[in-house]
C-alpha cells in the first residue's frame, strides 16, 4: 500500500477515484489502451453483484446461456437504429488465421443480433413463448475517453434478453427487470437509485423505449447505472423471430433486453467512499469483518491470539479475515483495511481480552463515533444486526445526499446554476430542441423521467410550453 495521503475528493474528486481503486487494488490500468485488469479484491465485489442479481433473475424464471464474442457485419447492419448507435463504437476483425475474412466479424458490443438470430431458429410456436434468457460475459466497445470501471474499452456484464408473444408481456419484462435493478442497487449496495424512463434523444439505438436507473454520485454527478429496453418488433421483424399463435397465424414477436456492467462498481466507490478510501455496504463487500490483534509483547501476543480463535468460531457464518501480519503495525493495519471499505473491524488487545470484549469500529463513522464495545461471547448473536444496521445508515447517508442535492428551480436560469452542483427536477416538454439546448448551455443531460410522476401538468422550464411530465437533468458520467 502506497504511503503517500489520498488526494481529498474536494481537492480532485477524479484523481481521488482513480487512487482509491489502484491502492485498494480494486483495477489496473491494462496495457491495451482504454482497458482495465481487475483485480482479484474487484472481481470479488463482482462476483457478490453477480450472486446477487443471478438469484433474482432466477427467482423470476429466466436461465443463464451463452453466446458468441464474434458477430458477422451483416447481424448489425440489418437493425438499422442499431448500427447507425453502434458503429462508432464497433471493433471490426478482418483477419483470421493470417487470411482476410469473406466478411468482418463483430467483437461484441451488446448480443442483440446474434440472439434474435437464434431466437428465429428456436422459436416455431406460441408455445415456446417466453423465452427468458440472460448472459454473463465481457463486450467491447471502442470507447475514446475511458475511465476505470465507469466507461472501459472491455468490460463485463450481464445481458438478458427475452422474446414474448405479445407487446404488454414484453412492456411488463422490461419494467419487471427494471425493478429488479431498483431492488438489487436499493437493497444490496444501499445506492439510492431513481428508476425511470429515457428520452427518445437518450433511449438505447434499435429501442421502443429504454428505462433505467440513475444515482447520484458523491460529486453529485449522475451515472446510469443499469439499463432496461423494450424493444417492441423492431428485432424480431429484422430477424424474422416469428411464431404461429393458436390460430395457426404467424407473427412477429415482442422482445426485450438489459444490462448491468462492472459500472456498478464505480457506483459504488463513488456513492460511498470518503478521503480515507472505500467504504463497501456490507451485503456485497468481499470482506464484511477485519479482526486486527493489538499487543506489545510475547505474552499479550499469546493471550490475544488465544481470543482471536475464539472470535474466528464465532464469526464462521460471515467473510472475514484475521491480520496476522507481523512486519506491520496495528495503525498501518487500520490504515490499509479503510482503504479497502471493510465496513467493521474488530479490535482485540489484552485489556479487552481482561474484560471479555471485542472493540468495533465502524469504517462509515470515523474516530471514536465509530467505536463500540460488545461481550466477546455474545459476537456470533450481534454481529448481523451490526452489520445491517451499517448497511441501513450507508443508504440513509446516501439517499440524505441526493435529496439535498436535487432542486426544483423557478425558471430557466436557476436551472443553469442548480445543474453545475446538482441535479434540477423540473417540468419539460419533451422536445429534442429543448434537450438539446440544456446540454449546449450547462453540459447536463435528462437523465430520466421517474416513473413516480406527480400529479397534474406544468409548464417546460427551457421554452415554457405545457409539460404533462418532470425529469431530472444533471451532469453526468
Amino acid at each position: 500500500m502506497s504511503t503517500d495521503k489520498l488526494p481529498t475528493r474536494s481537492e480532485n474528486y477524479s484523481e481521488w477515484y482513480n487512487q482509491v481503486i489502484q491502492r485498494a487494488e480494486m483495477a489496473d490500468y491494462a496495457p491495451v489502451r482504454g482497458c482495465m485488469v481487475v483485480r482479484p479484491y474487484g472481481w470479488a465485489l463482482w462476483e457478490n453483484i453477480q450472486q446477487a442479481l443471478d438469484k433474482r433473475f432466477k427467482a423470476t424464471g429466466h436461465v443463464n446461456a451463452a453466446f458468441p464474442l464474434f458477430i458477422p457485419m451483416s447481424f448489425l447492419e440489418k437493425e438499422k437504429q442499431h448500427v447507425e448507435g453502434f458503429s462508432p463504437e464497433l471493433a471490426v476483425v478482418t483477419i483470421g488465421g493470417g487470411e482476410k475474412l469473406e466478411e468482418p466479424l463483430v467483437v461484441r458490443p451488446t448480443s442483440e443480433t446474434i440472439i434474435g438470430y437464434m431466437y428465429s431458429k428456436w422459436i416455431k410456436s406460441y408455445r415456446d413463448l417466453p423465452v427468458l434468457i440472460n448472459q454473463w460475459g465481457n463486450v467491447v466497445r471502442w470507447e475514446m475517453r475511458t475511465r476505470l470501471f465507469l466507461r472501459t474499452l472491455e468490460f463485463y456484464w450481464q445481458e438478458g434478453h427475452t422474446a414474448h408473444a405479445t407487446a404488454e408481456e414484453a412492456v411488463e419484462e422490461t419494467v419487471r427487470m427494471l425493478n429488479v435493478y431498483t431492488d438489487f442497487a436499493v437493497n444490496e449496495a444501499a445506492v439510492p437509485v431513481i428508476p425511470g424512463k429515457k428520452s427518445e434523444t437518450e433511449k438505447f439505438a434499435g429501442a421502443v423505449d429504454s428505462y433505467t436507473i440513475e444515482a447520484m454520485m458523491g460529486d453529485t454527478r449522475a451515472l446510469q447505472a443499469g439499463t432496461s429496453h423494450f424493444l417492441g418488433q423492431n428485432f424480431a421483424r429484422a430477424f424474422e423471430i416469428q411464431y404461429l399463435d393458436p390460430n395457426n397465424s404467424l407473427q412477429y414477436c415482442w422482445t426485450t433486453s438489459w444490462g448491468l456492467s462492472t459500472r456498478f462498481i464505480g457506483a459504488i466507490i463513488m456513492t460511498h467512499g470518503d478521503d480515507q478510501g472505500l467504504i463497501l455496504p456490507p451485503r456485497l463487500a468481499p470482506v464484511q469483518i477485519v479482526v486486527v490483534p493489538i499487543y506489545k509483547n510475547d505474552q499479550e501476543q499469546s493471550k490475544v491470539l488465544a481470543a482471536i480463535e475464539q472470535v474466528e468460531k464465532q464469526l464462521s457464518g460471515w467473510r472475514f479475515k484475521a491480520d496476522l501480519r507481523t512486519e506491520v503495525t496495528p495503525g498501518f493495519k487500520f490504515n490499509d483495511w479503510e482503504l479497502r471499505g471493510v465496513p467493521l473491524r474488530i479490535e482485540i488487545g489484552p485489556k479487552d481480552v481482561d474484560n471479555g470484549v471485542v472493540t468495533l469500529a465502524r469504517r462509515h463513522l470515523p474516530g471514536k463515533a465509530g467505536k463500540s464495545t460488545l461481550p466477546l461471547d455474545q459476537l456470533s448473536n450481534q454481529i448481523g444486526s451490526v452489520l445491517e444496521e451499517i448497511q441501513a445508515a450507508l443508504l440513509e447517508r446516501a439517499t440524505r445526499f441526493r435529496d439535498e442535492h436535487i432542486f426544483e428551480p423557478k425558471n430557466y436560469d436557476e436551472l443553469k446554476e442548480v445543474v453545475q452542483n446538482g441535479w434540477a427536477y423540473s417540468w419539460w416538454c419533451g422536445s429534442a430542441e429543448c434537450e438539446a439546448k440544456v446540454k449546449e448551455d450547462t453540459k447536463a443531460t435528462t437523465r430520466c423521467m421517474p416513473l413516480d410522476q406527480p400529479e397534474g401538468s406544468g409548464t417546460c422550464i427551457v421554452c415554457g410550453k405545457a409539460s404533462r411530465r418532470k425529469v431530472y437533468f444533471a451532469r453526468a458520467y
